[in-house]
């Protein structure tokens, strides 16, 4: 098809493409930032978001939350495919609890009040993330990313600054203890310059 091209969503999609004549430079998603930068009570917990499904790697943030000995809420929905299904009821319901809480669905401005008030985001992805519209959200809340550098989540989070890229539970444990090293404010910042809808 002539005059036909073709742009990703972040350099780590560019990179698993072929090289394409008709390739464009990487345009990145963006959030709300503006109406993201509610600022609310910080509370003792961490906040996991976003479908649930084993790639998303839910119940290794629950492994992170219980090392940590902190408290976890996951947020997200779960679609009806019996491989979700069998997944949310065999690695996430049966650790449901005082420690680890599931929300189901939230709407944005739910979304926000928990991001806001979390001490960081868990991203377990275990999948090569195309972009990561949750972590770009949570910066903008002024929050630290805690991640697995699966994909594009290495373009996103700046370790030490905006968040910690990490390995495996133990290093997510410690980085969830550590998240209050991290400034908010810069959190904002690196949202508005890297991830405005604009």
């Amino acid at each position: 098809r002539p005059r036909t091209w073709f742009n990703c969503v972040s350099a780590a999609q560019q990179r698993s493409f072929p090289r394409l004549s008709t390739m464009l430079p990487p345009i990145p998603g963006g959030v709300p930032v503006e109406r993201l930068q509610a600022r609310h009570a910080k509370r003792n917990f961490v906040l996991a978001l976003g479908r649930i499904c084993p790639e998303k790697g839910f119940h290794l943030a629950l492994d992170a939350a219980e090392l940590a000995g902190v408290p976890l809420l996951i947020a997200g929905q779960v679609f009806p495919y019996p491989s979700h299904q069998a997944y949310f009821d065999e690695q996430i319901r049966p650790r449901l609890g005082r420690a680890a809480r599931f929300l189901g669905p939230v709407g944005f401005n739910r979304k926000r009040r928990l991001l806001s008030a979390a001490r960081c985001l868990l991203v377990p992805s275990l999948v090569a993330e195309t972009g990561s519209l949750v972590a770009m959200e949570a910066l903008a809340c002024g929050i630290p990313v805690v991640a697995f550098p699966a994909g594009a989540l290495a373009e996103i989070v700046e370790p030490g600054v905006t968040g910690f890229l990490v390995k495996d539970t133990q290093e997510m444990a410690e980085a969830i203890a550590a998240a209050g090293t991290i400034d908010p404010e810069r959190c904002r910042e690196a949202a508005r310059a890297r991830f405005s809808l604009d």
